[in-house]
């Protein structure tokens, strides 16, 4: 079984997520275990700070680095511990496999300005982003993670198959499109050979529109 740790300052953000749809149904098979931390509990003052005005001035607050160590401490935390941070490299669906495949998993989630630079190299062992943009705390990035990752464990999903036709799966960038019925919708027909019942040709269809995709992505990003 996978035990997922996630710490932050907004722990109720996760209950009603990790309650529904495909995390739920991993932890009903008993496939993950979800452990939610408040940073908050590894604070000593009365008004339970977690963060402090940066060294050298500047505008925002800074994350305190005591309590995230005493919190992975106390859950007896092993790699990968993941600091949620617009720094870190790119998620991806290597990663997700990886976790997925692994026994433990913790997830830091940052907030305000920043989180004191000692947590990203002396406590975490990666450093990992959404993509280059800025959200207001790494919480919606750690459900992102948690969701990529729990619905590649078993009794998850329905059929694991599906999710090795995905994009992005074994190393492969976009999956091909996807048609259901009715066969003719408005004037737009799904593509016959898809109907045809000739399965080479319909792998063929689908490995060429895979490819034809991820090409086009490709040239839209240079």
């Amino acid at each position: 079984m996978l035990r997922i740790s996630i710490v932050t300052i907004f722990p109720d953000f996760f209950a009603a997520p990790l309650a529904l749809s495909i995390p739920a149904r991993a932890a009903a098979a008993g496939s993950v275990g979800y452990r939610v931390i408040d940073l908050r509990d590894f604070t000593h003052d009365k008004h339970r700070t977690v963060d402090d005005a940066p060294f050298g001035g500047g505008p925002g607050m800074v994350m305190k680095p005591e309590p995230f160590f005493e919190a992975a401490e106390s859950i007896g935390a092993r790699a990968p511990i993941v600091l949620v941070s617009a720094r870190g490299r790119p998620f991806t669906q290597a990663d997700a496999v990886r976790y997925a495949e692994g026994e433990e998993l913790t997830l830091l989630c940052g907030h305000y300005k920043d989180v004191d630079q000692r947590v990203a190299d002396h406590l975490a062992t990666e450093e990992i982003s959404l993509g280059d943009f800025v959200l207001s705390g790494g919480e919606t990035a750690a459900l992102a993670i948690v969701d990529a990752t729990a619905r590649l464990l078993p009794g998850a999903m329905s059929d694991l198959e599906s999710a090795r036709t995905d994009s992005f799966w074994d190393g492969r960038e976009l999956s091909a499109p996807s048609y259901t019925r009715p066969a003719e919708y408005r004037g737009q027909r799904v593509p016959e050979v898809l109907m045809s019942g000739d399965h080479r040709k319909i792998a063929e269809w689908r490995r060429a529109e895979a490819e034809r995709l991820s090409r086009l992505r490709g040239a839209r990003r240079s």
